[in-house]
């Protein structure tokens, strides 16, 4: 017989579980009944009835968050509050976060956050701008103040680590996919094998490559130590974090991508590459001119599904620790002010500004696809 105590604990739960089960039971019919009643046939009323759960959890989980941090991005808020708090100046999270100040000081003089000032607008703090970055131009020294360094340090190391990850990612994809490509025996186990990576819990592979790069304990640090390089502190060297996860980056190449470019590359007409062969085309011709244009849509949809994952970077951060002062990823430092720090209003306006970032890279490269992603389908539209 079980612990009657742990049953104790779970028998709520079940109940929920259960109660949920036959409300959307009751959702699905009910659907089903309004339909009918409004003249809609049996079998689009089973169809938009089905879907009705779908949908309606779309609404609560993804539609309702969405719209509540719009709201609360203009608010002060506290997980452990009852209700907002309305601010004095419904932008102060939004100045806050992007504030910047330019000033110039003396070679021998300390920069002091008095000397910096603070923000003029109304919130529930102070905002006082502190030393982000220094830089000369000629013999003049300029300091550039922020209202919150931390968010423009996430910012940066974000942005640097999608500029590295994304071609690296998309270089290392196409070329086991053109490995993968090969008539040779045994290819079928190969692609299995390059797949599995994709398959695999983000958390264990953070938690594997964190063991890999242990500073005393780790595989890496244990082969360097045998060629006589000392023990490197990858994640905890402010020098050396950006290339840990950039490298640690590259285990996700092996599974989903390769297989997208796998599949473009399997739709290339093999009479491409025969007339090319007949007039002479070497092997870097043949792949600059036929399997770059027609691999360019695979390419495109990597390059734009890669830059999101890369500048919502979450997971490896939340279980590999590094130091603030090194800066965090967006997603890891809106995890933090939300969750750690409390201010789930803050956090609320970074995730909206981190939104709008993404949406403006990415409509950038859908402007730029034009010049450089090739539709068979476009080209036969022009022909005709």
């Amino acid at each position: 017989m079980g612990d009657p105590g742990a049953f104790n604990t779970y028998y709520p739960t079940l109940l929920r579980y259960i109660g949920l089960a036959i409300v959307l039971c009751l959702l699905i019919y009910g659907t089903y009944r309004g339909l009918r009643a409004l003249g809609v046939k049996p079998e689009a009323a089973t169809g938009f009835s089905l879907i009705t759960p779908w949908i309606a959890g779309r609404i609560v989980l993804t539609a309702f968050p969405i719209l509540l941090s719009f709201y609360l991005g203009f608010t002060e808020y506290n997980i452990l509050w009852d209700k907002p708090k309305s601010l004095q100046d419904p932008l102060f999270h939004y100045k806050y976060a992007l504030s910047l100040k330019v000033m110039k000081f003396d070679a021998d003089e300390r920069v002091s956050i008095a000397a910096l000032g603070k923000l003029d607008a109304e919130g529930p703090r102070i905002a006082r701008y502190r030393e982000l970055d220094s830089f000369t131009i000629g013999d003049t020294n300029y300091v550039i103040g922020a209202t919150d360094p931390f968010f423009f340090k996430a910012v940066w190391l974000t942005l640097r680590y999608a500029v590295f990850n994304v071609p690296l990612g998309l270089i290392a994809a196409l070329c086991v996919a053109l490995l993968l490509n090969q008539s040779v025996r045994g290819i079928g186990y190969w692609r299995t094998l390059y797949y599995l990576p994709a398959v695999l819990p983000a958390a264990a592979t953070a938690l594997l490559w964190w063991w890999l790069f242990a500073p005393k304990s780790g595989l890496i640090n244990w082969g360097l130590g045998q060629v006589g390089i000392g023990p490197m502190g990858w994640f905890t060297d402010k020098n050396l974090v950006l290339p840990s996860f950039i490298i640690m980056s590259t285990w996700g190449v092996f599974g989903a991508n390769t297989v997208i470019l796998l599949a473009g590359l399997k739709n290339i007409p093999p009479e491409l590459y025969e007339a090319a062969a007949i007039d002479g085309a070497g092997t870097w011709s043949k792949f600059r001119r036929i399997t770059i244009p027609m691999l360019s849509p695979a390419l495109f949809y990597n390059l734009i599904m890669g830059m999101i994952a890369a500048l919502q970077l979450f997971t490896q951060q939340a279980f590999i620790p590094t130091d603030r002062e090194d800066g965090w990823f967006l997603n890891w430092f809106i995890y933090n002010e939300a969750f750690n720090s409390g201010r789930m209003g803050y956090a609320s306006a970074v995730g909206w500004l981190t939104s709008i970032l993404i949406i403006a890279i990415t409509l950038l490269v859908f402007r730029s696809s034009t010049a450089w992603v090739f539709y068979e389908s476009s080209r036969e539209g022009e022909g005709a």
